[in-house]
């Protein structure tokens, strides 16, 4: 029944946190500028509570408008798209963006992060100026894809750091055991003194004394 802007002026990171927790009686049905008050009847009708006035401190209702970035003043830094909940803007790093009109959902939430206020909200081309169900379905979707895909870009980078991690230590163990086996040549100790326990016990000591001294080098205090 939510007209799926995920503006976020109901209180909510979006839509379905907003009606999860309508739902869990957690919230009322009168936060939702973009629905207005046929949004509220209908949020009424499907929950059975009364109908009741917008909450001002969500906002007003007024006729949906559109972003719209001023080419001149783009420096191209990707904020604006990073914000965007429903991929309804294109550009590329240090490129100048745009905001595709038949995607964009009117949530506002490109204005904040743009370092240069080149974003204005403007009225949509007469086409555009409504809003309907399935608008709203098809923003929902893409909601859904940009989550799946920052969730995938997210494990990936997790199991990139996993592997560089495991690499890291794969190198630091070789160097302390290339490390050792210097000092333990050094040392001169030969292969008979494996013979009795006495020389098992020094080389185990020496192999102890040239592991703790390889670390302190590979990992100097900071």
């Amino acid at each position: 029944m939510l007209p799926q802007t995920q503006c976020t002026q109901c209180g909510f990171s979006g839509c379905k946190p907003y009606a999860e927790a309508i739902v869990d009686q957690q919230a009322p049905i009168n936060r939702c500028p973009p629905g207005g008050t046929v949004g509220i009847a209908l949020l009424a009708d499907v929950t059975g509570r009364a109908v009741a006035a917008l909450d001002a401190s969500c906002g007003v209702e007024a006729p949906r408008k559109i972003a719209r970035i001023v080419a001149d003043l783009c420096i191209g830094c990707t904020h604006c798209i990073r914000a965007c909940p429903v991929d309804a803007i294109a550009g590329g790093p240090k490129r100048l963006h745009a905001i595709i009109p038949e995607l964009c959902t009117g949530c506002a939430l490109c204005l904040p992060p743009c370092p240069v206020d080149c974003i204005e909200m403007i009225e949509p081309p007469r086409m555009l100026a409504g809003w309907t169900r399935e608008d709203g379905d098809a923003a929902r979707a893409r909601l859904n894809r940009r989550d799946a895909r920052l969730t995938r870009l997210a494990r990936s980078e997790r199991r990139r750091l996993a592997e560089h991690e495991t690499e890291a230590a794969t190198a630091e163990t070789s160097a302390i055991m290339s490390s050792v086996t210097a000092s333990v040549s050094s040392a001169g100790i030969a292969d008979g003194d494996m013979a009795n326990q006495a020389g098992a016990e020094r080389k185990r000591a020496m192999i102890e004394a040239a592991v703790a001294r390889a670390r302190a080098r590979l990992n100097p205090p900071t």
